[in-house]
């Protein structure tokens, strides 16, 4: 009898120990997920955190947009004229796109006269040219003495 319950002791004993492998193979699989879950939860969370964030940067730049926008519209505003006695001088004389136009004219017929076999036609062909550039040339200058103010 005492065989038998030794042996029947050593078995128990056995099944209690493997059981326990079993089980503490599950606790770790189990700890493996909740780990797991964790990170993934941390993870969200980090985004969502950047989400917030993200969206305080954009209000802030859409508010200093706003704000620039409004201050370049106060200072485009037009100044109050201030009516004077006085008026500005006007520039006389030519301007230099009108000097170019004729120089311009007048060159392009002598060339225009010269060069075709027909002196009528060729003059009036290289008059049009010359005028026509004479002109540009003219007004860029007009521009950058400033009697003419350039486009926008």
């Amino acid at each position: 009898m005492k065989y038998i319950l030794s042996i029947f002791a050593i078995v128990i004993t056995l099944s209690a120990c493997n059981n326990n492998a079993k089980e503490e193979a599950i606790m770790k699989q189990k700890a493996i997920a909740a780990v797991k879950d964790s990170l993934k939860l941390d993870s969200f969370r980090r985004v969502e955190e950047k989400k917030k964030q993200d969206e305080i940067v954009a209000a802030r730049v859409r508010e200093e947009k706003r704000t620039l926008l409004l201050s370049e519209r106060n200072d485009a505003a037009p100044a109050p004229r201030q009516y004077s006695e006085e008026t500005p001088a006007k520039k006389k004389g030519w301007s230099e796109a009108a000097k170019g136009t004729a120089i311009g004219a007048g060159a392009g017929a002598l060339g225009g006269a010269l060069i075709d076999k027909k002196k009528g036609r060729g003059a009036i062909i290289g008059g049009v040219v010359g005028a026509g550039a004479g002109y540009l040339i003219g007004r860029d200058k007009d521009r950058k003495s400033g009697r003419v103010q350039p486009k926008n």
